[in-house]
């Protein structure tokens, strides 16, 4: 698994998001692997046009109706939303509101990426039962600093952790993630995939860091 969170960068503003879009999608289809791609809430519908699966950054408890400014997880389905991220460190939400998403989603067949920013919160949340939890210690993200060079024993733990719940959830990893070699170490310490954004959005040449990531993943 390998997702690409856009958040709010002014790199991906206006017509970029799609050219980065495209820029994943032409990398999935020549490698035959899976990308994800999370761009902001407003840029969605033009985003799904695209052959790419597409999450949304969030996703909020409100239900359809008169709940002006929420992202409501059966309209993103209706818009062709896959899945989405939830309990990003840049948008933490309470445990009650993270179970329930985490049971409406896999309702809606959707799938869930619990973030955590702990190995006590990678066990807590593993119990409910999402896809996925991605590790991402606060401090480490948009570093530049990879997680799995400068605090490797978060990944090991955090997978043992995970597989501790007995479920289908697996890990991936994010936070600080730069290079082709961050990911094949992620990969060597358990992680089933990445969860990365400044180490893409920010990079010079997206066609050549999306592909060497998604070499690490391949060849691992």
């Amino acid at each position: 698994m390998f997702i690409i969170n856009f958040k709010n960068y002014e790199e991906i503003s206006g017509s970029r998001s799609i050219r980065l879009a495209e820029a994943a999608s032409k990398a999935a289809k020549k490698y035959k692997t899976k990308i994800v791609v999370c761009p902001p809430n407003h840029l969605i519908s033009e985003v799904v046009k695209l052959p790419v699966t597409v999450f949304s950054q969030h996703v909020d408890t409100a239900k359809i109706g008169s709940t002006t400014g929420f992202a409501v997880p059966e309209l993103l389905k209706k818009s062709k939303v896959s899945g989405s991220l939830i309990n990003h460190s840049e948008h933490r939400i309470s445990p009650q509101e993270i179970e329930e998403l985490v049971s409406r989603l896999k309702n809606l067949k959707m799938t869930s990426v619990v973030c955590v920013k702990d190995v006590s919160e990678a066990g807590r949340y593993a119990k409910l039962g999402p896809d996925y939890i991605a590790i991402e210690p606060p401090e480490l993200i948009g570093s530049g600093k990879a997680v799995s060079k400068e605090r490797p024993e978060v990944i090991a733990d955090s997978v043992k952790a995970v597989k501790n719940a007995k479920n289908s959830t697996r890990l991936l990893c994010g936070a600080g993630i730069v290079s082709g070699d961050d990911v094949a170490r992620a990969l060597d310490l358990g992680a089933y995939g990445i969860l990365v954004a400044s180490g893409i959005v920010k990079a010079k040449n997206w066609k050549k860091t999306i592909e060497e990531f998604v070499l690490a993943l391949t060849e691992n």
